[in-house]
Formats: structure tokens, C-alpha cells, sequence
């Protein structure tokens, strides 16, 4: 059972990997024009923020390294697209906000769960708090894709909805779902387990409406939805 959790693990670190890197088109179109245009940074520092203590989490939790090693991945990753935002950003409004909310989930909420976790808590209390703290922020992050399945349903199109990204987190909730049950953890496997059913709607939501196009009027009211990229989910 031990190998087989071990082995899970490897393979929800890989697909993990995988979600991490699947904005990096994104990215590259970034750097090509040097502007960020309308795409929004808030999904990308709240995920450095969840990769950040998922992180920490994993090297506070015995046997737990594979959580550890991959969000550490997944937070250096997501740091080079939050610098990418403060360098590209189309206004100083725009990098002056960023930087705001960076200091404030990033770097302020980070170090005061951190410490307040090392200091005043001790032992399977601090893991347990923990725990609850990252659980939540997985379940809104991986509730965040709701409004792109809304928008597959209004537009009777996935033109807003792209296929690699809703199988890749299909993948990830399924694997590291199992991974949990497998190593008893429920923090795991609970936003996991939720990540696991809303990528599995979204697969529905494409079968059924792959062949469709939206209409003008659709497309154009959701003009600025084309340029707001999901949150990224969490490996854990």
C-alpha cells in the first residue's frame, strides 16, 4: 500500500507539473508583446499564496514530501508569472495594485500563518491548522473554474473553457484524491476529492458542447472573459 501511494505521488507530482506549466503560453505572449493587456494577476498570486503553504505544509507533515517538493516547484513557478505582472503590467495602477495584493496574501498572510502556526501551536495541532488554512484556499481555488463551465452554458461553446487544462485537473483532483485515502490524510483529499467531480463536469460540459459557436453577441460580451485566466490549481 506504502508503494502504491509512493507511486500515485509520482504521478500527481508529473501532472501537477504539467498544470503548473499550462499557462506558460500565456506568458510567452506576455513577454513577446511586453504587456500583460487584460489578463488579470489575482488567479496567479493566489496560487503562489497556495503553492507557498502547501509547501510548508508538506515538510511539517511526516512522510509528506511529495507534496512538499512539487509546490515548491509550483511556487517558484508561479513567482517568475507573478514578476512577469510587475514588470509587464499596462499602467502603474495596474503594477501598483498587483504589488498590493502580493505584499498583502503573498508575503503578509503567508508569514503571519507561518508564524503564528511555528509559534503558537505545536506539534499535530500545527498541522492540523494548517491543514484547514490550505484545505480552504484549494476548495476556492478549484471552485474557480465555475464561471468558466457558466460560460460554456450561456455561449453554448468551450471556446472559453480549454479542453487540456479541465482534463489536467480532472487528472490532478482524481490522483492526488486517491494519493490521501491511501496515506490517511483529509485535508488532501477533501478539496481533491471536490477538484476530482468539478473537472469531471467540465468534461461533460465539453462533450456536449464541443461542436458548438457562440453567437457575435456572446462572444462579444465575454470579449474580456477570453483574457481571465482560471486559477491555477494546487498540486495538493
Amino acid at each position: 500500500m506504502e508503494d502504491l501511494s509512493f507511486y500515485l505521488g509520482v504521478i500527481g507530482n508529473v501532472i501537477s507539473v504539467l498544470v503548473f506549466l499550462s499557462p506558460a503560453r500565456t506568458f510567452w505572449r506576455i513577454l513577446k508583446h511586453k504587456s500583460t493587456e487584460n489578463f488579470e494577476s489575482l488567479p496567479y498570486i493566489c496560487t503562489l499564496l497556495n503553492s507557498s503553504l502547501w509547501t510548508y505544509y508538506g515538510i511539517i507533515r511526516p512522510g509528506e514530501y511529495l507534496v512538499a517538493t512539487v509546490n515548491g516547484f509550483g511556487a517558484l513557478v508561479e513567482a517568475v508569472y507573478v514578476i512577469l505582472f510587475l514588470i509587464y503590467a499596462p499602467s502603474k495602477q495596474i503594477r501598483d495594485r498587483t504589488a498590493v495584493l502580493v505584499g498583502i496574501l503573498d508575503v503578509g498572510f503567508l508569514a503571519t500563518a507561518i508564524l503564528v502556526t511555528r509559534l503558537a501551536l505545536q506539534g499535530e495541532l500545527r498541522t492540523i491548522a494548517l491543514g484547514f488554512i490550505c484545505a480552504g484556499l484549494n476548495v476556492v481555488t478549484y471552485a474557480s473554474p465555475l464561471s468558466a463551465m457558466k460560460t460554456v452554458v450561456t455561449t453554448k461553446s468551450v471556446e472559453y473553457m480549454p479542453f487540456l487544462l479541465s482534463f489536467f485537473l480532472f487528472l490532478n483532483g482524481g490522483i492526488w484524491a486517491l494519493y490521501a485515502l491511501l496515506v490517511g490524510d483529509i485535508f488532501l483529499g477533501v478539496p481533491n476529492g471536490a477538484g476530482f467531480v468539478l473537472g469531471a463536469a467540465q468534461l461533460v460540459l465539453y462533450a456536449m458542447y464541443r461542436n458548438g459557436k457562440p453567437s457575435k453577441t456572446a462572444g462579444n460580451a465575454l470579449e474580456e472573459g477570453t483574457r481571465q485566466e482560471p486559477l491555477l490549481v494546487s498540486s495538493s
